[in-house]
């Protein structure tokens, strides 16, 4: 074959790849529609549920999915910041060599494995029991591999000649890095902790380890709290006549990851204008 059809192939190989990735989202989304999309009204989404779940609605899943997302994000967000400054900053060429292959494994940690450690660090080792809070420190942890390595590139895409200037300026590092590097990579930084809230939206096996199952909705951070991907998960697996429900519940949660997606790509820009 020639250099001219091999690139052909290449260019169509290339093509028909994100379209792959296109027609599972539809499919999954066809399959999620057609099962549960007629048992979803706004009843569903605000009451308790009924029936070990064939009937009433998610809202208390919400509620403790919403209360998880926010302790991970809480953990992560600073704790990611601050390693992902040093790494990409501060850290010499052999101490980042280490540390960004110790993140890479800990990202390659299947979830439940993170969920035993939660089960015996976090709920029985410190006392916490199956709560909100013990399930948003866990997956917090699973998610701060992904945001730091995002953070780390963000900033690292920043001009160097912005470090060259504050620097001629006779600015201190830290100056530079709080006054000039993070406002320019805040659409990456605000967009990897997007992507990794989507990880804490669909986790199901680390959090039904920590958070528990309660069918009734947290009323605070030390309460146990079914999440909404648990949910679904149970539906599916131990509840007869369940499917239906799961599906809705499943369509519902799909909806959430795309948003979140969506915003992960939209930041960006509104960070900038914003910045303008």
């Amino acid at each position: 074959m020639s250099a001219r059809g091999r690139d052909r192939v290449a260019a169509v190989l290339l093509a028909v790849a994100p379209l792959l990735a296109i027609a599972v989202l539809a499919g999954l989304a066809a399959v999620l529609v057609g099962r549960g999309l007629g048992e979803i009204d706004p009843a569903f989404l605000v009451e308790s549920p009924r029936d070990a779940g064939r009937a009433g609605g998610i809202g208390p899943f919400l509620v403790a999915t919403g209360l998880v997302v926010g302790v991970a994000l809480a953990a992560a967000a600073p704790v990611g910041l601050a390693a992902a400054v040093y790494l990409a900053e501060f850290a010499p060429r052999a101490d980042g060599r280490w540390i960004g292959g110790a993140l890479d494994a800990l990202a390659a940690v299947p979830s439940v494995l993170f969920g035993l450690f939660g089960l015996a660090f976090f709920c029985e080792a410190l006392g916490l029991g199956w709560s909100v809070l013990s399930g948003g420190l866990t997956v917090a942890l699973m998610i701060l591999p992904l945001f730091v390595r995002l953070a780390e590139e963000g900033l690292r895409a920043v001009p160097d000649e912005l470090r060259v200037a504050g620097a001629a300026l006779g600015l201190p590092r830290v100056t530079v890095v709080g006054r000039i590097l993070l406002p320019e990579a805040a659409p990456s930084i605000g967009a990897g902790l997007l992507l990794a809230t989507g990880r804490v939206l669909a986790e199901s096996a680390a959090l039904l380890f920590t958070a528990g199952a309660a069918v009734r909705a947290p009323d605070g951070l030390l309460d146990p709290g079914r999440v909404l991907a648990v949910h679904v998960y149970l539906l599916a697996t131990e509840v007869p006549g369940g499917d239906a429900r799961a599906s809705a519940s499943a369509l519902v949660l799909l909806g959430v990851v795309v948003l979140s997606g969506w915003l992960a790509r939209a930041a960006p820009a509104l960070v900038l204008r914003r910045a303008r």
